[in-house]
């Protein structure tokens, strides 16, 4: 994930509320927005395939489309009219997290293992065909940096966290806005004093998180993200998730701020991004049990981690005396101790172990019976829905470079990188100028086929952060994306992605829908752009690089998605003439 501009530090309560009136007088002097009114679809479309001639009160309609609950069917037939809309209660709709459906397999799944909270895709006849509405009331996002501190009320319009989380400091509301404190459950104070603290124990209080070699962190559990929002000062990148649970739309306030996450569990299946990809594992009162089940969970953050990396733990046994606190302590510290990890702080509610790149004791270890290496095989093979291994992988010391030694592995040479990385470079500061924005009105991006991330580096300029998406059917590159010091995850397009609706400002698609074309129902081309149009932003881009045909068909088909289109003339990487999509959502509701 690229970084960008963020504010220093935690506000005062005096200076919040001069910041919320600069928030709501900006917005009606349309400072921070740009235009606010959607266009309406009148809930008479339900009934009637006519588009509607006359405006509603609120603003003109225009639209063919039909409002109506479709679910996918085969063969696949797009209407004349357009693609049908979703009813209104399917706002938040998340097709492979959808509790309906989890709720039908819960007397085949793990429970005590939280299988649950893990991606389970329905059947293709099971998936909704339908374009997701923004809720009532929704208006376009705040802007960056902003956002950080402030999201619309009505565009996460979910009170549960303030109420359970409101003394933690995690969100607090404030009349039509959320307003981000800063906290957390074990930094109510907020979250730079808990950094700076990491860093005194990661560095015997001689330095900061940079300085101790931190980089790229996972934050387990992340809850809002703010535990990443205040890293970014540091220039440091964090993959941020959480399950869909209990604490209900964690994530998609961490969207909303434009801080990146995604929805993920740790409980059986490894986690979707390569081995040694870390600096630091962060859990701060994340509720995983890293003791149960021969410790098969925090063997998957040994998977993880860098060698020399830190796993954070910030939980009732790294403290507390009472109930089976210690005896969950002791399993800890023997689980990491045989993987050979090293106890360095312990105080202020917070143990901090480092991985230590120390292979003969790993294999003392294993004679002792006291772990099991993994095989080599297993470890090359990339993270997607591969069950969780009771074992320890023997992690290969790579440090991050300019050109990452584990592309020449696969065949990607130094100069076919270079060339990419200039292209991209090229082609970003093009698609600036082609989209006619101001740079605060693109925060959330996705790459949703990165190759070796060339678009996100070159997207580091810019206020930004890109989630680089290496589809698992392709060559495993993101390991080599991971080593450029960016951040992202494997996923198949076949199946949905792991977010809330309306959660990207902008989503590019380079030879992403070739790729597919001959995947089989379900990953058809129309698949794809149904769920690009369920998680971009109204008003977002989807720009487009793919096969004459390809693009063609695009071309038409998006109106029937409620898409804007134009097309542009660019040069590929060969010099040669390209025509490139460049599409936006277009703003609508439901009245």
């Amino acid at each position: 994930m690229g970084g960008g501009y963020v504010f220093g530090s935690a506000r005062s309560g005096q200076t919040a509320m001069v910041a919320l009136v600069l928030v709501v007088g900006s917005f009606f002097a349309g400072y921070i927005f740009g235009n606010n009114a959607p266009i309406y679809i009148p809930q008479a479309s339900s009934s009637n395939s006519t588009s509607s001639s006359s405006p509603s009160p609120s603003g003109p309609s225009d639209f063919a489309n039909r409002i109506e609950l479709t679910y996918r069917r085969t063969p696949l037939v797009i209407p004349q009219r357009g693609v049908n809309v979703c009813p209104l209660e399917f706002n938040e709709y998340i097709p492979c997290h959808n509790v309906t459906y989890v709720q039908q397999l819960l007397p085949s799944l793990n429970l005590s293992r939280r299988e649950e909270l893990e991606r389970h895709c329905p059947p293709l006849e099971q998936r909704l065909f339908c374009l997701v509405p923004p809720p009532k009331d929704y208006k376009v996002p705040i802007r960056w940096p902003t956002s950080r501190d402030y999201v619309w009320r009505s565009n996460v319009n979910h009170t549960h966290l303030a109420e359970v989380k409101g003394g933690q400091n995690w969100v607090h509301e404030q009349g039509e806005l959320w307003w981000f404190p800063g906290g957390g459950t074990h930094f109510k104070h907020g979250a730079p004093e808990y950094i700076q603290r990491l860093g005194n124990m990661t560095t015997n209080e001689t330095g900061d998180l940079r300085s101790a070699g931190v980089e790229q962190v996972l934050d387990v559990g992340c809850g809002v993200a703010s535990f990443a929002a205040y890293l970014l000062p540091l220039g440091i990148q964090t993959m941020s998730f959480a399950p869909k649970d209990g604490h209900e739309n964690q994530i998609q306030f961490a969207l909303e701020r434009g801080i990146g996450a995604m929805i993920s569990a740790i409980a059986t299946k490894q986690m979707p991004y390569p081995s040694s990809s870390f600096d630091m594992v962060h859990c701060s009162r994340c509720r995983v049990d890293w003791h149960e089940n021969d410790g098969v969970l925090i063997k998957e953050v040994n998977r993880l981690l860098r060698p020399n990396g830190y796993f954070v733990y910030s939980a009732p046994p790294a403290y507390r005396k009472d109930k089976d606190f210690p005896l969950i302590w002791d399993k800890l510290v023997n689980l990491t101790t045989a993987m050979c990890w090293k106890l360095i702080s312990r105080k202020v509610q917070t143990a901090i172990w480092v991985k230590q790149d120390d292979q003969a004791c790993l294999m003392k270890n294993a004679e002792l019976e006291l772990i099991t290496i993994c095989d080599s095989k297993d470890v090359s093979k990339p993270s997607w829905k591969v069950p969780l291994r009771d074992c320890v992988d023997i992690s290969e010391n790579t440090p991050k470079a300019s050109y990452p030694t584990s592309l020449r592995k696969i065949g990607i040479s130094e100069d076919e990188f270079t060339l990419d990385t200039n292209f991209w470079r090229e082609q970003v500061n093009r698609y600036w100028e082609l989209m006619k924005v101001n740079r605060t009105e693109v925060r959330n991006v996705m790459d949703t086929n990165a190759f070796v991330g060339g678009f996100a580096a070159a997207m580091s300029s810019y206020p930004v952060w890109v989630m680089n998406v290496v589809p698992a059917t392709l060559n495993d590159t993101l390991s080599g994306i991971y080593q450029r010091g960016l951040t992202g995850a494997y996923h198949d397009w076949c199946e949905p992605f792991s977010t809330y609706p309306r959660t990207y400002d902008l989503l590019h698609a380079d030879k992403l829908l070739s790729h597919y074309q001959n995947h089989g129902e379900g990953c058809l081309l129309e698949d794809i752009m149904l769920e690009m149009d369920r998680i971009i932003r109204p008003q977002g881009f989807i720009i487009i690089r793919d096969e004459e045909s390809i693009i063609s068909k695009v071309q038409d088909l998006a109106p029937k998605f409620l898409w804007e289109v134009e097309t542009r003339e660019l040069q590929d990487k060969y010099k040669k003439a390209e025509t490139v999509l460049f599409c936006r959502k277009k703003f609508w509701a439901i009245v």
